[in-house]
């Protein structure tokens, strides 16, 4: 795989990892977990779990970039600025998730 395609795979990957938790409710969206006892319907994903999820996918993605970066040459040092940097724009790239969520007035 080439430098353009791993990068339109990562960028692909970014964007489908950060709005993923905001899209179901399912953990990770594959282990789907039922409500508490008292609860009837389906369990749904509060806001922290949503944002772990987040969390644990920016890692994810980025260790796949880190791959791929290793693959094509060697690895570049990075520094807590990098992190910090693409940490919020996995949050940028999450936004739409969130507005489709929490932001637009569902009917019902």
């Amino acid at each position: 795989m080439d430098i353009g395609a791993s990068s339109w795979l990562v960028i692909l990957l970014a964007i489908v990892g950060a709005n993923l938790p905001f899209f179901n409710d399912k953990v990770f969206a594959v282990i789907a977990l039922k409500g508490a006892r008292g609860e009837a319907g389906p369990w749904h994903k509060p806001l922290l779990a949503r944002l772990g999820e987040l969390a644990v996918l920016y890692v994810l993605v980025g260790g796949i970039a880190v791959a791929l970066e290793n693959r094509i040459g060697g690895v570049f040092p990075q520094t807590w600025e990098f992190y910090a940097i693409t940490a919020c724009f996995f949050l940028v790239l999450a936004f739409p998730g969130f507005a489709v969520r929490y932001l637009h007035k569902h009917r019902h």
